[in-house]
């Protein structure tokens, strides 16, 4: 009797067993991460930066790009980007995958119609049992039936999934936001680009004309006995290298070009750019917000952020896998051991239902691979998004320092530039006195060249640096 009743309550055993396994074993799921922030950014390294909670990346892109013809082009880089479109199919997909997890709650259902016919021996016991009660040698049997089965989410390990659906769903949303930004990003730095390279492009030209002058002068003072030929190969050899510089920056400018076209979806052809690089201002009051403010707005770390929160939902969805499962079941429709009677009604109608619990026990340690798996997952989305925040910071604080590094520079380069205009125009008057030599003029000639070419990469870094700290505080949505 004893041992009747133990076998009994030996599968209640069995289950409690397993509960308590799982729940000592599972540990906490969800875990949140605390990054410290500074309550500012790095005032140091700004000059003509403020503060304020929602900074310039609250603008919108169209209103912060001044230029028309730059605005065009980001228009029609986020209508058309390859990149940008794909990432938006990346988003669509998840987008199926969170219905696909929301309709996870209902149950799934299925109608069949099957027939069967089976031809026994006539020495076996059904044949012979088929020979005496129906008359003949074979049996047949026709169903048509719906079947319906329903997973009740005890545990929550439905609604971890479509948490981590959702999350996701979310993360590749903010993945494609990521994407438009760099891409605004990137579009105005292949413009300014151009626009430098065409400001080079009319520097070098200016500079051809002035060697172009100072080589005849010189062929005049040799022709009249007051200069040598190695003067003339001297002047000679520095208007071809000026020469030299207009193939080239037109190669460049060509190449640019057809970056920005691929970058707005199209064959590569010129780029309208009406303004020049001069004329394209550069604020000098920029507002940078708060780093907490940041850290929300900013699209990849906002998709690291929801990359956690799935990677935490997965973690509980793998604890809750080794929990016990309640299955739902039924059946309904009709059934005959004859086709001429398959569909009468009421006599071929039959249903059944149950229920079932399944504990998991020895899956050959699969269960277990799959939550060690996860909870490692988790530790890694955790790195990756610490790493997010400190990149973020990093990046804005490295904007501000190229911000106010190149407007000293750019300063220091226009004072440069006028001194060697004015040197350039005394050594040019001296020359033709005959009171300076032609290495004289050919020197400040080429240093005024570099000079200007200089100034206008600088002026191109900065109008870079300024939409880098747009990208970097989360601007570009």
């Amino acid at each position: 009797m004893q041992h009747k009743t133990f076998f009994k309550i030996l599968p209640l055993l069995t289950l409690a067993g397993g509960l308590y396994w799982t729940s000592c074993s599972s540990g906490k799921a969800n875990q949140k991460v605390q990054v410290e922030l500074p309550a500012a950014f790095d005032s140091s390294a700004a000059a003509g930066v403020e503060y304020d909670t929602a900074g310039i990346a609250a603008i919108p892109w169209q209103n912060f790009f001044g230029d028309t013809a730059l605005k065009a082009l980001i228009g029609k880089a986020i209508a058309n980007n390859f990149d940008l479109q794909v990432a938006v199919k990346r988003t669509e997909a998840a987008q199926q995958q969170l219905l696909q997890a929301k309709a996870a709650f209902g149950p799934t259902v299925n109608f069949q119609v099957s027939g069967q016919i089976s031809r026994p021996s006539d020495n076996s016991l059904n044949g012979l049992s088929l020979g005496a009660f129906l008359g003949r040698s074979y049996l047949e049997d026709y169903t048509a039936a719906v079947n319906v089965g329903w997973e009740a989410d005890i545990w929550g390990k439905i609604k971890g999934q479509k948490e981590a659906a959702l999350a996701t769903y979310l993360q590749t949303y903010e993945g494609s936001r990521a994407v438009q930004t760099r891409l605004i990003v990137t579009v105005a730095d292949g413009y300014y680009n151009l626009l430098m390279l065409e400001d080079q492009l009319d520097i070098a030209r200016k500079n051809l004309e002035l060697a172009n002058q100072v080589l005849k002068i010189t062929r005049l003072l040799r022709d009249a006995g007051e200069a040598t030929t190695l003067a003339i190969e001297q002047a000679q050899v520095q208007q071809q290298s000026t020469a030299l510089l207009v193939p080239q920056l037109e190669q460049a400018r060509g190449i640019q070009m057809n970056a920005l076209r691929l970058l707005t979806g199209e064959m590569p052809g010129a780029v309208n750019h009406g303004s020049s690089l001069r004329a394209v201002t550069v604020t000098d009051t920029l507002s940078t917000g708060v780093p907490a403010r940041m850290v929300k707005v900013r699209p990849d770390v906002r998709a690291a952020e929801l990359a956690l929160q799935a990677a935490n939902a997965r973690v509980g969805v793998a604890q809750k896998s080794m929990y016990p499962v309640l299955n739902i079941t039924a059946q309904g429709g009709l059934n005959s051991f004859r086709n001429s009677n398959w569909f009468n009604i009421p006599g071929s109608l039959f249903g059944l239902a149950g229920g079932a619990i399944a504990q998991p026990l020895l899956q050959k340690r699969q269960l277990k691979t799959q939550l060690a798996t996860a909870k490692i997952n988790r530790e890694e989305a955790v790195i990756q998004f610490r790493q997010s925040v400190v990149t973020a910071v990093k990046e804005v604080s490295d904007a501000m320092i190229q911000i106010k590094q190149l407007k000293q520079q750019q300063v220091i380069a226009q004072a440069k530039i006028d001194t060697l205009q004015q040197a350039m125009r005394n050594a040019d008057m001296l020359f033709k006195a005959g009171m300076a030599n032609y290495l004289e003029v050919i020197t400040v000639q080429s240093n005024k060249l570099q000079a200007e070419l200089a100034m206008s990469d600088i002026t191109r870094q900065r109008l870079s640096a300024v939409a880098a700290l747009y990208r970097a505080l989360g601007g570009g949505n």
